[in-house]
């Protein structure tokens, strides 16, 4: 077995634990006080779990079907959470080239793009070339009514959703020397981190949590919340060095950068929930709502985390 192999079986064995204590604890908890169902926060929490259950088996499935699998599961993951992007946006007849577009060729050809480690288009080809030809097709309809308005948010949508997102399966094309064959723990340690600093930022928050951070944004955001869940992430990410390239040390420091944009991230997407009046971006996720949801800490911190990787430690 590879090194690679045997890291990823570590891995994963520890995740599975971590999800059967999960449950013994959320089946336990539900058997004593919320035997019909009748306790809301101990139905959200099994709900919670369950999906993880999902999740994990899907990227896990994913992972042992290789470079492939990854670009085929997240192509995926863009493409539906496009889909709930645009349910809340504002668009008319005249956008609805320009959205078939952003479905059937700007989302085919970003994750084309990485398939062939096309690494200088794949940066730009969202941010430049769906940018600037995206309005073009909408303008040529004629309908000026609120266009600036339709523009930007598809415009959005696209970097959210497509660009930034595909940042993660792009960790796959990084050239690091010593670390051949092992880029999939990357995808790993940044998802880990990621959500655990979410799912810990929510505990620490039941426990401790006094101050709101935002309570227009999100009210169950608190400052100990976050104070406790970005430091105890941050540490899980330094132990977590030995399936990485880096130090310990620096572990910490990308884990800590990584748990900073997850949590802006999250407070960016809540905002545009809010001013659409809605609460979850879908409910495509029991327990979780919509897979944006599930996205919105990771695509904020892929593209920053995959930049910093590529400058300091790739070819």
């Amino acid at each position: 077995m590879s090194a690679a192999n045997s890291d990823l079986l570590v891995l994963v064995t520890g995740i599975f634990g971590v999800l059967i204590f999960a449950s013994t604890i959320g089946y336990v908890l539900q058997q004593r006080y919320s035997p019909a169902g009748s306790n809301a926060s101990i139905e959200n929490l099994n709900a919670r779990i369950k999906a993880w259950w999902v999740m994990v088996v899907l990227i896990g499935l994913a992972f042992v079907a290789g470079r492939i699998g990854v670009l085929v599961l997240f192509g995926f993951c863009s493409f539906a959470a496009l889909r709930e992007f645009v349910t809340l946006i504002n668009t008319r007849r005249a956008d609805h080239w320009s959205l078939a577009a952003a479905f059937f060729l700007v989302v085919p050809i970003q994750y084309y793009l990485l398939w062939a480690e096309e690494y200088g288009i794949f940066s730009i080809f969202i941010p430049v070339y769906a940018f600037l030809l995206m309005p073009i097709v909408s303008v040529l309809r004629g309908d000026t009514e609120r266009f600036l308005i339709r523009i930007a948010e598809v415009q959005w949508a696209l970097m959210i959703c497509v660009f930034c997102a595909s940042h993660v399966p792009a960790l796959l094309t990084l050239h690091i020397p010593g670390y051949e064959g092992r880029n999939v723990l990357l995808i790993a340690f940044l998802v880990i981190v990621v959500q655990l600093s979410d799912v810990l930022q929510y505990v620490w928050g039941k426990m401790f949590g006094r101050t709101k951070v935002a309570p227009n944004l999100s009210p169950s955001k608190t400052v100990e919340g976050f104070v406790g869940g970005v430091i105890s992430a941050t540490l899980i990410g330094a132990a977590l060095w030995w399936i990485t390239p880096f130090t310990p040390f620096q572990a910490g420091v990308l884990a800590f950068i990584i748990t900073l944009m997850g949590f802006f991230g999250g407070l960016v997407m809540s905002a545009i929930k809010r001013d659409r009046g809605v609460k979850d971006w879908g409910n495509l996720i029991e327990g979780h709502g919509g897979l944006i949801d599930r996205l919105d800490s990771v695509v904020f911190s892929a593209p920053i985390f995959f930049h910093i990787v590529r400058y300091w430690w790739s070819l």
